[in-house]
């Protein structure tokens, strides 16, 4: 992994690294690893894999370079599907992993997410969304990092419970051809059952942390989780949506839990 598409942050040793969403929505976790740094520090990788196993890889490389040793993984939204499924590719190098806001790890709770999200959207949102959804699909399109950055603004307006006042906007780099491609590696994993099958491989425990107003249903982790985890955990935040850390009643517990994990 080039070194512009590495941030770290504290002093060495690099201990925990934070894994981004989307797929394609660089530096979204700059916040988390800018808080966690004081005590430790941070690597945040920015992916650039167009493949599941391009951005295992890229993964891979960025730890053994820089932490050379095994890390607590921090993965949120898309990033802690593949935070998992790294655990389990390689678990020689993973100590602890923590998932935030995942996925669900069955295809049933993927349409769950999204019946959600469009109960949530106002009648204009969701004549935006469909527009949005073809242009994304037009080969005429030139500029669909525009569209897919669009696409994230509104799924972060409704996945959010109370959010904080937004000061300066974190800037995320989104890229339309890592989302399409990636994605769809990691639809097929899903659907085929080898998501969840990867679990049987991880070693290390397990934290998954989720807000009760997350379109993610709860039961779409911890359930399934559960069955394939032998030292699993899950932490319920009550009154708090995708982004524990931009959620006003939910930001300082989310961020105790984390330095908990992490003492």
């Amino acid at each position: 992994m080039r070194a512009k598409h590495l941030r770290k942050y504290g002093k060495r040793p690099f201990s925990v690294v934070v894994v981004h969403g989307g797929p394609g929505a660089a530096g979204e976790m700059a916040p988390v690893a800018r808080t966690l740094s004081a005590k430790c520090g941070v690597l945040e990788p920015l992916q650039t894999g167009r493949t599941v196993g391009e951005q295992i890889e890229e993964l891979k490389a960025a730890i053994e370079i820089n932490a050379g040793r095994p890390v607590t993984l921090i993965g949120f939204s898309w990033g802690a599907w593949l935070s998992f499924i790294f655990a389990a590719t390689y678990p020689a190098l993973v100590k602890k992993l923590i998932l935030i806001g995942s996925g669900g790890y069955e295809e049933k709770h993927g349409r769950k997410t999204q019946q959600t999200r469009m109960a949530r959207l106002k009648p204009e949102e969701k004549l935006e969304l469909k527009s949005l959804g073809s242009l994304l699909d037009s080969q005429a399109t030139k500029d669909k990092d525009v569209i897919v950055a669009r696409l994230g603004a509104l799924f972060t307006k409704v996945d959010a419970y109370d959010p904080l006042p937004q000061g300066k906007v974190e800037k995320v780099a989104c890229r339309a051809d890592i989302f399409k491609s990636v994605w769809k590696d990691a639809q097929d994993l899903r659907a085929s059952g080898k998501l969840l099958e990867l679990g049987k491989n991880i070693r290390c425990p397990v934290v998954a942390i989720h807000g009760d107003y997350d379109p993610h249903p709860a039961q779409g982790v911890e359930k399934p989780l559960l069955r394939v985890l032998k030292k699993f955990r899950f932490i319920l935040l009550t009154n708090c949506g995708h982004r524990p850390w931009i959620e006003k009643q939910a930001k300082k517990r989310f961020f105790a839990i984390l330095n908990e994990e992490l003492a």
